[in-house]
């Protein structure tokens, strides 16, 4: 049965080991939250290497989004299990594992 499925897929896809991420992506936060507020709500799940919110560079006014940083990957599960979809500062707030940003192509 193993051969069968090893002749059918690439042993890049089978064995290909998903690609975590200790940074968080969350969004729909108030915007009123500050750095130390995010950092403190989300220091529970772990040991914290950064937390900020997006800010415009022109107005430096948040927009309503930010990442945070943790020292393991299980960290970071910990907090999306924990925190997406609940209601933080008055707001509902998603929390997912950021995705990496694609290289840039040309120049």
């Amino acid at each position: 049965m193993l051969a069968r499925i090893a002749s059918l897929y690439p042993a890049r896809l089978i064995f290909r080991k998903r690609d975590f991420s200790s940074e968080i992506f969350i969004s729909r936060l108030s915007y009123y939250t500050t750095d130390k507020e995010l950092s403190d709500a989300f220091s529970a799940f772990g040991t914290i290497k950064s937390a900020r919110i997006i800010r415009d560079p022109r107005t430096n006014r948040p927009k309503g989004f930010g990442f945070v940083n943790y020292a393991t990957e299980l960290e970071a599960q910990k907090a999306v299990k924990a925190m997406d979809g609940r209601i933080f500062r008055g707001r509902l707030i998603f929390v997912e594992i950021a995705k990496r940003k694609p290289p840039c192509e040309g120049g």
